[in-house]
C-alpha cells in the first residue's frame, strides 16, 4: 500500500511535465497534420479575432480612464443591486461583456478588482455571467456565415442573453461580503485622478490602452494556435475518435446522432472550430444543430476558460464562479433555444 501511495504522489507531481513532454513529442510525430492546423489557427486569429476584438479592447481601456464607470454606477445601481447583488459600477462589465465578446467581461472584472472598484465577491459574481460571446460573433459569424441564416443568429443571441441574465440572478447569492467594502471609484479611475483621460494626456493614455490591448490580443492568439494544435494531434492520434466511440451511447439517450459527438468534443476544447463543424453537419432536424451550438456559445470552451484564468490569475479572484457559471449558461441557453423553437413556429427550422 505504501508503494502504491508513493507512485500516486510521484504521478501527481510529474503529471504536468509528462503531459508537456508528450505534447512536444506529438508536435514532431504529427507535424504533417499539425502544421496546416497551426496555419488555420493563425488565419482564424488574424482574420476574425483581431478585427472584431482588438478595437473593443482599446475602447474599453480608454473608457476605464473616464468617469463612465462612476456614471453607470450612479444611474444603474437600482437595477444591478437587486437583480445581481452587485453595485451599479458592475453595469459597465455587464454591458461591455454582452456587446464585445470573450474575454472582455473577465478583463473588466479583473480591472475592477485591481482598482478596488468592486469587492472580491462582487467581482467573482461578475465573472460568472459577464464574459460572453458578442453579437458580432453570434449573429455575424455563426448565424450568417456558418448557418447562412440571420434569424438563427438572432435566436442564438437572444437565448444567450437570457441565459447570461439567469446565471447572474442565480449568482447573486454567491458568497456573503466578508467585510464592509469602500468603493474608490467615486474618487479615482484606476489608481489616481491623474489617470483620467484629457487632451493633455490623450496620447499617453491611448498608447497605454493600445499596449495593454496588444498584450491581451496576443494572449488570445496564442491560445487559438495552441488549441488548434491540440485538436489536430487528438484527431491524428485517434484519441478523439476513441472518445467519440466511448461517449456516443450517452448522446443516443438524448436522440443525438453520433456524427455530432466529435464536433461537440472539439467545441468543448475550442468553441469556433466546434461550432463551425456542427453547423456544417447535414441534418433534417436542424434544431439539434442549433441547440448544441447554443450550449457551446454559453459554455465558451476550455480555450476561453484558460484565457480567463490567465487574466484573473494576477488577482485574488477565484476561477470557480466562472466555471460554474459557464456550465449553467450553456445549459440554460440550450433549454431556452429549445423552448423558443417549440413556442414560435417560425423559429422551427426542421425539415418535414
Amino acid at each position: 500500500m505504501a508503494k502504491t501511495n508513493i507512485y500516486v504522489i510521484k504521478l501527481k507531481r510529474n503529471f504536468l511535465p509528462i503531459l508537456f513532454l508528450g505534447f512536444t513529442l506529438s508536435l514532431l510525430l504529427f507535424s504533417n497534420s499539425n502544421l496546416p492546423a497551426v496555419r488555420s489557427g493563425l488565419s482564424l486569429w488574424a482574420n476574425s479575432v483581431v478585427p472584431s476584438l482588438f478595437p473593443f479592447f482599446v475602447a474599453t481601456e480608454l473608457l476605464m480612464h473616464t468617469n463612465i464607470v462612476t456614471l453607470l454606477g450612479h444611474f444603474l445601481n437600482n437595477f444591478m443591486k437587486p437583480l445581481f447583488n452587485i453595485r451599479g459600477e458592475g453595469a459597465f462589465a455587464f454591458i461591455m461583456g454582452i456587446i464585445s465578446g470573450y474575454p472582455i467581461g473577465a478583463k473588466i472584472a479583473t480591472n475592477f478588482r485591481e482598482n478596488n472598484i468592486c469587492s472580491k465577491e462582487e467581482c467573482e459574481r461578475l465573472l460568472s455571467f459577464t464574459n460572453n460571446s458578442g453579437p458580432l460573433f453570434i449573429i455575424g459569424t455563426v448565424g450568417i456565415l456558418m448557418f447562412r441564416n440571420t434569424i438563427i443568429g438572432i435566436l442564438l443571441f437572444c437565448t444567450h442573453l437570457f441565459a447570461c441574465i439567469t446565471v447572474g440572478i442565480l449568482f447573486r447569492f454567491w458568497k456573503k461580503e466578508k467585510e464592509t467594502f469602500k468603493n474608490h471609484s467615486k474618487n479615482v479611475s484606476f489608481s489616481s485622478s491623474k489617470d483620467y483621460v484629457s487632451f493633455s494626456n490623450l496620447g499617453e493614455i491611448l498608447a497605454q490602452s493600445i499596449t495593454s490591448s496588444i498584450s491581451t490580443i496576443l494572449l488570445i492568439g496564442g491560445f487559438v494556435v495552441i488549441f488548434s494544435s491540440v485538436i489536430s494531434i487528438l484527431e491524428a492520434s485517434g484519441i478523439l475518435n476513441s472518445l467519440t466511440v466511448l461517449i456516443s451511447p450517452f448522446f443516443k439517450i438524448f436522440n443525438i446522432d453520433s456524427s455530432f459527438v466529435q464536433a461537440i468534443l472539439t467545441g468543448i476544447l475550442e468553441i469556433t472550430n466546434g461550432i463551425n463543424t456542427i453547423s456544417s453537419i447535414a441534418s433534417r432536424k436542424l434544431s439539434i444543430n442549433i441547440i448544441l451550438v447554443a450550449f457551446l456559445l454559453g459554455f465558451g470552451g476550455i480555450s476561453v476558460l484558460l484565457q480567463v484564468w490567465s487574466i484573473v490569475s494576477k488577482t485574488d479572484l477565484s476561477i470557480k464562479p466562472y466555471v460554474y457559471g459557464k456550465l449553467l449558461q450553456g445549459l440554460f441557453a440550450s433549454v431556452y433555444t429549445y423552448i423558443f423553437m417549440n413556442i414560435f413556429p417560425f423559429l422551427n427550422f426542421d425539415l418535414s
